[in-house]
């Protein structure tokens, strides 16, 4: 069962890394509502569209290689009580991969004004 949750904590991480680098040299080619980084900034026109997912390429791929050895850790650190520790390490990875939004809408808010523009 250890090893099961190890992998199954692994898995936010690893799909940070995976969408980091696929969108780092393969991003979306247009705006749509099915698949990329959607915010109401980032889909102003095409130059906020592909800044935006450069950016997070960069953030996700550096986040998910961070937590993916922080919980990797952590998993071993408390093997003896690695039921809660897992269910904690979900939590605190889905609350990183929410969190790690803030810099490139920080990024975006900096390169252009509110109407897509750039400063």
């Amino acid at each position: 069962m250890f090893i099961f949750l190890l992998v199954m904590n692994s898995l936010i991480p690893v799909m940070m890394i995976i969408f980091g680098v696929l969108w780092k040299s393969h991003p979306p080619k247009s705006i749509n509502w099915a698949y990329g980084y959607r915010t109401s900034m980032s889909m102003k026109n095409n130059e906020t569209w592909k800044f935006a997912h450069m950016h997070n390429a960069k953030v996700w791929r550096w986040v998910g290689v961070i937590w993916l050895v922080i919980s990797i850790i952590v998993m071993f650190l408390f093997k003896d009580n690695y039921e809660v520790v897992s269910i904690w390490i979900n939590y605190i990875g889905l609350a990183i991969m929410i969190l790690s939004l803030i810099p490139t809408e920080m990024a975006l808010r900096k390169k252009f004004d509110r109407n897509g523009d750039l400063r």
